[in-house]
């Protein structure tokens, strides 16, 4: 649907299609513009924020000419808005201006979603997000005590909307959509619905806005304007995946789990590249190559699984700890970036250990990392594919190859980090094969990354950290044009004596079982968390779930299809499908597995019944008891370790399919 601006008595209105988002007035103006410096305080990936604003300055005067507008204070030009390509262009026409503030019309009970991968909240009204790529923190809960201890030991606590992967992008109940094209820090404030104000910390390129009739629309358009992600690969989800970092052992402890009986696709060894210990646990070393004294003849042993249809997945990040060899072979090129004030590298503590930052704004060590690092060391040896850690860290008093802002490169840098994974891929002939996963994103990621992971959920159920943020995260990220997801299966922080139970490994393998990828992973200490055949029970359990998520893979193999023709997430939103009930906008804690199935799993310890919404229209199959029951309502079933409460429409063309499951 088009923009379009419109001439009002005293200012103007733009529209998206038939619905107002932004109303100017002279006494009401919804624009203003002003100086600042922001303070930056950064420990670990963890960042502190503040503004220093010289000056704000509402912007009272408009001159409508078409579809441009000047708009000025006290006679003097500021700000022009033009429309253009659907979109809003904005020029600062005074070059000392870095902040932009935009009002937007709202109404009350107005609801938001997106946000790029929220985890504690999929509707944000009522709430200021910051959009800024960070650690997330640990707990996330200011009110808790884990939040407490981290926040006093590490700095490390983080807050409700604290995410790896923001995007200033934003899907309204009244059924359009705005995003903003900067890489600037930014902030979407929701607290007054009637009120929604965008911050921004420069004068941004363009205002994006997207209608459509339909939600699933607009996230189709989303989806197209930021890239669609390569479509998944049969492989990565017609089994398991095992993360196991062991050395040689983690051979001989699949070799147990196969014979047990489970569905195998792949093993993630993230330990291939060798161990490093610290005080948060067991950590990788990071120089980006087989470690050949904790996995010997490693290319042989990744052809022979090979041959058994297991892929083989290693572990990558941007940065080269600086007491390895490939530190050293950049630092000679001129890859790494530098101090500002200094012709030296940059060096970041990534705790108890320093490395150094690949300069990707660089050509030549973007080129560098991705065949000499990925390429070579990587793809050539066998891999099919790899976690691609962090990308939140870039400092912003860095000194850039290009010259870029270390303000404005901060946010970027995810995007440019899964673009340097893409080439590899696309240099070896592997794209939609070779599987690389993400936590950091920002505007763009999925045109290069073909899987989001939610990052490091604590080990336990807990509201803010635990495995209930990752439903949230599937769904907010879906939302903004990104088409696959998943979780580390298990959790992956323990601190503080927060340990994984037998439970929560059991409810989390029955949520990856209906994710697209499910991936285990033992965490930052292994050795004091239960693992997956740690247990008796525990492991003939996850056995079953790997069953019932193979099972699928015909079914996911059409949600594949249906998200490269349409840019519609695997989990999604349950409004997508069921826009026209009302009561599936506000579910955060459910989803719909494509249009047929309805997945709310058990978030919560120590429950054997649990209460579903099943939307208006369709009658829903109880996947394991057959019970029917019409949709428009809250039910409750029983939800055994082992029967995830999951309905089915019945009159799904995987009807039969579906049966099965429940019955096997």
């Amino acid at each position: 649907m088009s923009v379009r601006l419109q001439s009002a008595d005293g200012g103007f209105d733009v529209f998206a299609g038939e619905v107002l988002i932004i109303r100017h007035r002279a006494d009401a103006p919804a624009l203003f513009v002003g100086a600042g410096t922001p303070r930056v305080d950064m420990y670990r990936g963890n960042y502190f924020l503040e503004d220093k604003v010289a000056e704000r300055i509402a912007l009272r005067e408009a001159t409508v000419d078409g579809q441009r507008v000047t708009l000025s204070t006290n006679g003097q030009p500021l700000l022009a808005l033009t429309v253009q390509d659907g979109a809003l262009a904005v020029e600062a026409l005074n070059p000392a201006l870095n902040r932009l503030w935009l009002t937007a019309v709202g109404q009350a009970g107005e609801r938001f979603w997106g946000g790029g991968e929220q985890m504690s909240y999929v509707d944000m009204a009522g709430r200021r997000f910051p959009m800024w790529t960070s650690e997330p923190g640990v707990g996330r809960d200011k009110s808790t005590l884990m939040t407490f201890q981290c926040d006093r030991d590490h700095r490390s606590g983080g807050d409700y909307w604290n995410t790896n992967y923001p995007q200033p992008t934003y899907l309204s109940s009244r059924r359009y959509a705005l995003h903003v094209d900067t890489t600037a820090y930014s902030c979407f404030d929701f607290r007054d619905a009637a009120a929604p104000e965008i911050e921004v910390w420069e004068i941004p390129a363009r205002i994006e806005l997207f209608a459509a009739h339909r939600f699933a629309g607009i996230v189709g358009q989303l989806s197209s304007r930021f890239g669609r992600q390569p479509q998944l690969p049969a492989w990565a989800y017609s089994g398991a995946i095992l993360g196991l970092k062991d050395g040689t052992r983690s051979f001989e402890r699949m070799e147990a789990i196969l014979a047990a009986g489970a569905a195998v696709t792949g093993l993630w060894c993230e330990d291939w590249v060798g161990l490093r210990v610290t005080s948060f646990g067991k950590r990788l070393f990071w120089d980006w190559k087989a470690n050949d004294a904790r996995y010997p003849n490693l290319r042989e042993k990744i052809a022979e699984l090979g041959e058994r249809g297991i892929r083989f997945m290693g572990y990558v990040n941007p940065y080269l700890a600086v007491d390895g060899t490939q530190y050293v072979e950049a630092e000679e090129a001129g890859y790494l970036a530098l101090k500002l004030a200094a012709d030296e590298p940059y060096i970041v503590d990534f705790g108890e250990f320093d490395c150094g930052i690949v300069d990707f704004t660089n050509p030549a060590a973007a080129e560098w990392f991705a065949d000499r690092v990925i390429g070579r060391e990587m793809l050539d040896l066998g891999l099919s594919g790899w976690m691609a850690d962090f990308g939140e860290y870039l400092p912003t008093d860095v000194r850039l190859h290009d010259g870029s802002d270390g303000m404005l490169a901060h946010n970027a840098w995810p995007t440019l980090w899964a673009e340097v994974n893409a080439r590899a891929v696309a240099s070896r002939g592997k794209t939609g094969d070779a599987v690389f996963f993400m936590r950091a994103g920002f505007t763009g990621v999925g045109a290069h990354c073909p899987l989001l992971w939610a990052g490091d959920q604590c080990v336990d159920f807990s509201r803010h950290d635990g495995i209930g943020t990752v439903i949230r995260a599937a769904l907010s990220s879906g939302l903004v044009g990104n088409a696959y997801h998943h979780s580390d299966l298990g959790g992956y922080t323990s601190l503080y004596d927060n340990v994984r139970t037998p439970e929560l490994l059991m409810r989390w393998s029955e949520l990856s079982a209906f994710s697209p990828v499910m991936r285990s992973h033992e965490g930052n200490r292994p050795d004091s968390n239960l693992q997956l055949d740690g247990d008796a029970a525990v492991l003939a359990h996850f056995v079953a779930m790997t069953k019932v998520h193979a099972a699928l893979a015909p079914y996911v193999a059409s949600l594949c299809e249906e998200a490269a023709a349409t840019g519609l997430p695997v989990q999604r939103a349950m409004f997508l499908d069921y826009e026209d009930d009302a009561a599936c906008w506000g579910v955060e804690t459910q989803f719909a597995y494509g249009r047929d199935l309805i997945v709310a799993p058990v978030i919560e310890a120590g429950a054997d019944r649990w209460s579903a919404y099943l939307p208006a229209g369709p009658e829903w199959r109880h996947l394991w008891s057959d019970a029917v029951f019409t949709g428009g309502q809250n039910v409750e079933v029983a939800a055994p370790i082992g029967q995830p409460p999951v309905f089915y429409r019945s009159d799904s063309a995987f009807t039969a399919l579906f049966a099965s499951i429940g019955t096997a």
